[in-house]
């Protein structure tokens, strides 16, 4: 690959990185310190990577580097406030470590096959679809529900289905066009992705939700015969 082309992909990533920690700063200030819209700032802003990583057709080494070095950063933060206020001291959540992990395998995995587009789709799920219910059901969430003494919202389940459905029906239509199985394949994606949210503790949601959504996409595309 030519060494300029790769520097400018590189620099695009990071100043999209920058700016979103910028945002995230002004989000902090404004709302008077409520660290919840900072880190979903983070959490949506950092997942549009991966739109990044697919359109600029980064080579997989770099994603697998940055998800192994973000993997370590993460960790790392859990000791040490490297951003007080968006990664708080002795959380008891690996959210973001599980984050970068999922990152950088599911490159590992598509990139090699030529297909990024469900990488893309396992990471948007869980950065729109699990961003998006976490606001909604703490803002408007009234009917909770309670699974093996994890406490969710309905509504906020509700908002998980119809993100996952609608990201990644627009992913595999920008893949695949407008074919029959294209819809189907979402809504069993929105359905599973629901499920794992709903399940999840210490923020494992941000390994399995991503893993799983993409693995059924790529799983259920080949049953029906569009991979």
């Amino acid at each position: 690959m030519d060494l300029s082309n790769l520097i400018v992909q590189i620099v695009l990533v990071a100043l999209w990185l920058g700016l979103i920690g910028a945002l995230a700063t002004v989000a902090h200030r404004i709302t008077q310190g409520n660290t919840e819209i900072a880190r979903k700032v983070v959490h949506i802003g950092t997942g549009n990577v991966i739109l990044l990583a697919w359109w600029l057709q980064i080579p997989a080494w770099i994603g697998i580097s940055a998800g192994v070095l973000a993997a370590i950063v993460a960790l790392l933060s859990y000791k040490i406030p490297f951003l007080p206020g968006i990664d708080s001291v002795g959380r008891k959540s690996l959210g973001t470590f599980f984050y970068a992990v999922s990152i950088g395998a599911l490159v590992a995995w598509f990139w090699p096959l030529q297909m990024p587009y469900f990488a893309a789709l396992g990471i948007l799920v869980m950065a729109w679809g699990d961003g998006l219910a976490g606001l909604i059901g703490q803002r408007f969430g009234r009917r909770k529900y309670e699974l093996g003494g994890i406490k969710k919202s309905f509504e906020g389940s509700f908002t998980m289905a119809l993100v996952s459905f609608a990201v990644s029906g627009a992913i595999l239509l920008s893949a695949y066009g407008w074919q029959g199985p294209v819809w189907g394949i979402a809504l069993g994606v929105a359905l599973v992705a629901t499920v794992l949210e709903a399940f999840s503790s210490l923020g494992i949601d941000n390994l399995t939700v991503p893993l799983g959504s993409a693995a059924l996409a790529f799983w259920l595309s080949q049953l029906l015969g569009l991979a």
